[in-house]
């Protein structure tokens, strides 16, 4: 069962531009409502898809280097990167299936 990955700007290279499998980075913080109702569904896909797709959590208070690097200026702020690149960028709390229909070209 794979879990989010907690991502900082320390280890956001190796975690998500590196990465062998397509990364959904939720930019997201702590006091944020929409961001607490989309977390649940985040964490679903990442136990669901495991080896498919990794799920990387961003705090944009601690790595708000990383938020202003990808013009994150509403949150949640949900990015598909794949083989390195910003693919699909989705702003807002949005049901599964959006975020499921996001990843669906990427994930074999």
């Amino acid at each position: 069962m794979a879990a989010e990955v907690t991502v900082t700007t320390d280890n956001f290279k190796e975690e998500v531009l590196e990465s062998t499998v397509p990364v959904l980075a939720d930019f997201w913080a702590q006091w944020c409502v929409p961001c607490r109702m989309v977390g649940p569904i985040l964490a679903q896909m990442a136990d669901e898809y495991d080896d498919k797709l990794k799920v990387a959590k961003i705090n944009v208070d601690e790595a708000g280097e990383l938020a202003a690097e990808y013009n994150i200026v509403s949150i949640p702020s949900i990015l598909l990167f794949d083989k390195g690149k910003v693919v699909k960028q989705q702003i807002g709390a949005v049901p599964r299936q959006t975020l499921e229909q996001m990843v669906a070209e990427y994930i074999d």
